[in-house]
């Protein structure tokens, strides 16, 4: 890769979300009320989906996005081909490969845009379509506080209709998708069998690596500052001692990310020189490091632009949650009412395009459900919501083309409609 053309291209991606990120203290106004009316429905809709961008950039790119990039970019380099195809791979037995693909949102509390980097890792990596489509969806959708959230707020038959039902779902859509494509699959197979072996460090190394890179996710998401500083210290540690990075590189960036601390207290800002200062001794250290590097990079180009344009149109159309966009909220709250199969569909339908962040679907669907919203309706939104949006479906087009992408948004919104029809039937 010719980093000297690419950084044009990362220049004017930071000022990009720099502008979006500052965007209602550039406009003053921006984020202020405005009368509803029917000349001003377009301009609303325009400023929701503004305003959705600039909370996606504020909320979840920092301290979520960009460390999945890293995991994403560790795994295409430092995880071996033969130990991805060994587990999740299409000849792997189908109690491992989807009983580890469709557990995974347990561990990873992430929102159907964080987990895209982790799939498209996994999945270029040799994982086989089915365990890969699995995990894809369990990601965000088996999340145990969201899952404990939900039988709090909204009843525990909601909360373990929730848990039960997403996972039988992953499973389900999974075994769907490989047997749909069984063909090409077969052949993909066939390619990455005859790929030479490749020549790994041994595999508790790369495994404590992976464990410290999803440590530093899950803590910055959560803003365990703390842990997250003891994991990052951890990373440095592997990075000099495994792997062999300078460790002038490292001790440098640890001191700019400290001295940040100190002077400005802004966790963001000490996170992003960290990411930085990792990027830099990365691309100078060279091999397997600035491999690492390039993955993480390649990841990066490829899906933040689509997840910005999604994200807009999904503000756009829909509104951010507990506003209004192009299409009156009184009307979604009409159509999802009772539990025919026309009104799960439609939830199905909605939650599958519109954006939820982690959580948020659930305050959103506690005014629903006041407003007149079924129990099956809304379960259904509960399975298809959280695991797939509009951003989400234009990068996964990008990674398994738009014949695959039309199942597997097909097979999330049948399944989502026929579960919160059975459920809403029998509660």
């Amino acid at each position: 890769m010719n980093w000297r053309k690419e950084l044009r291209f990362i220049l004017l991606g930071t000022v990009v979300f720099t502008i979006f990120y500052f965007w209602p203290y550039l406009i003053p106004g921006l984020s202020g009320d405005i009368a509803p009316g029917e000349d001003s429905r377009l301009f609303i809709a325009l400023k929701e989906g503004l305003l959705f961008v600039h909370e996606y950039a504020r909320e979840h790119v920092i301290l979520c996005l960009l460390p999945a990039f890293f995991i994403a970019g560790a795994i295409s380099v430092f995880l071996s081909k033969e130990s991805v195809m060994r587990y999740l791979g299409p000849k792997a037995p189908r109690p491992v490969a989807y009983g580890m693909a469709s557990v995974a949102g347990t561990i990873l509390a992430v929102c159907s845009c964080t987990v895209l980097p982790l799939f498209a890792g996994i999945y270029m990596r040799g994982a086989g379509l089915g365990p890969a489509t699995t995990f894809l969806y369990s990601g965000p959708a088996i999340n145990v506080l969201a899952i404990v959230f939900t039988a709090g707020v909204l009843g525990p038959a909601l909360g373990i209709a929730r848990g039960l039902t997403a996972v039988g779902t992953s499973v389900i859509i999974g075994l769907t998708m490989a047997f749909l494509f069984r063909r090409e699959e077969a052949a993909r197979a066939a390619e990455m069998e005859t790929l030479e072996a490749e020549k790994t460090r041994p595999f508790w190394q790369s495994l404590l690596f992976m464990a410290t890179l999803i440590a530093i996710l899950l803590f910055a998401h959560d803003k365990k500052w703390i842990f997250l500083a003891l994991a990052a210290f951890l990373l440095a540690f592997e990075l000099v001692f495994l792997f062999r990075v300078p460790f002038t590189g490292v001790l440098f960036t640890g001191g700019l990310v400290l001295g940040a601390e100190l002077l400005f207290r802004g966790h963001e800002l000490s996170f992003i020189l960290g990411i930085v200062g990792l990027s830099v001794f990365l691309h100078r250290a060279g091999g397997e490091a600035r491999e690492w590097l390039t993955s993480s990079y390649f990841l990066a180009r490829q899906i933040l632009p689509l997840l910005f344009l999604g994200v807009f149109f999904a503000g756009f159309f829909l509104g951010r949650p507990g506003t209004e966009g192009l299409i009156p909220s009184h009307y979604v709250a009409k159509l999802v009412g009772g539990n025919s199969l026309s009104a799960n569909l439609f939830a199905s339908v909605v939650g599958a395009l519109m954006y939820f962040a982690t959580l948020t679907e659930i305050p959103i669907l506690q005014g629903l459900l006041g407003a007149g919203m079924g129990i099956g309706p809304a379960l259904a939104l509960l399975l298809s919501g959280p695991a797939v949006s509009l951003p989400n479906l234009l990068v996964i087009r990008s990674v398994l083309g738009m014949r695959k992408t039309i199942a597997y948004l097909a097979l999330v919104v049948t399944v989502s409609t026929l579960s919160g029809f059975i459920f809403g039937k029998v509660f």
